[in-house]
């Protein structure tokens, strides 16, 4: 008899002076309870913002951090990872978007690493290369358990909605230190500084799900020289 496929998921909740986060996490897709929020009345506010919603037969995403365009992206990453993903962060923007953004990105990568266990008879690598428009990124990935990342999206702009574009590169800087993982991205052409920014989410995407998934014929066996990563 095969054995029982293990299910990929995380809770987190993470609660600071500066953000409050809830966040479930499942990498294989599927149905996924909502992140409590124990017990808090914010549920009702939740379900008025719908914009970064999708629910499918495979994938279940709502997602409401308080910056639209960080929604985007965050939806964008998840649908293309092949995730399903419950988040709500509430922060301090009467300040600015720096503790949201970076902190969202930090329980984010915890999750997936949570989620993951170890990488036995994973594949460990990833890549893509992935277009929007003109704008074409690439995004080369490691669950390597040593957190490194290099990012180089070249924006040009302030601010991309109410988000700072300088906080794009350090989302996904922080996501890498979170997750634990190796991490290469980098937008090599576009015009569109929002172009430039989605396709890089999506490739990072892409990246991920094909380091996160299971080889056949690899079960129990650790892809490293070292025989050990996580």
């Amino acid at each position: 008899m095969a054995p029982e496929k293990r299910i990929r998921s995380a809770t987190i909740n993470r609660d600071t002076n500066e953000t409050k986060i809830h966040l479930s996490l499942n990498l294989d897709g599927g149905a996924l309870e909502p992140a409590s929020s124990n017990g808090s009345s914010d549920s009702n506010e939740a379900n008025k913002d719908q914009h970064a919603s999708q629910n499918s037969k495979s994938q279940n995403i709502s997602i409401d951090t308080g910056i639209g365009f960080l929604d985007h992206m965050l939806h964008a990453l998840a649908k293309h990872a092949g995730w399903s993903l419950h988040l709500r962060t509430r922060g301090d923007l009467h300040i600015d978007d720096h503790h949201t953004a970076e902190d969202t990105f930090i329980a984010l990568g915890q999750a997936v690493k949570q989620s993951l266990g170890t990488i036995s008879g994973l594949a460990r690598f990833g890549y893509a290369y992935c277009p929007l428009d003109e704008a074409l990124s690439r995004a080369v990935v490691d669950l390597s358990n040593r957190p490194f990342s290099v990012v180089s999206l070249g924006l040009t702009r302030e601010k991309l909605g109410e988000l700072s574009c300088e906080m794009l590169p350090h989302c996904l800087q922080s996501f890498a230190q979170g997750a634990g993982i190796t991490m290469h991205v980098d937008c090599l052409r576009g015009d569109n500084d929002h172009h430039r920014a989605e396709s890089a989410f999506k490739a990072l995407a892409v990246a991920l799900r094909m380091a996160c998934s299971p080889v056949v014929g690899r079960e129990g066996e650790v892809p490293s020289t070292k025989g050990v990563l996580f």
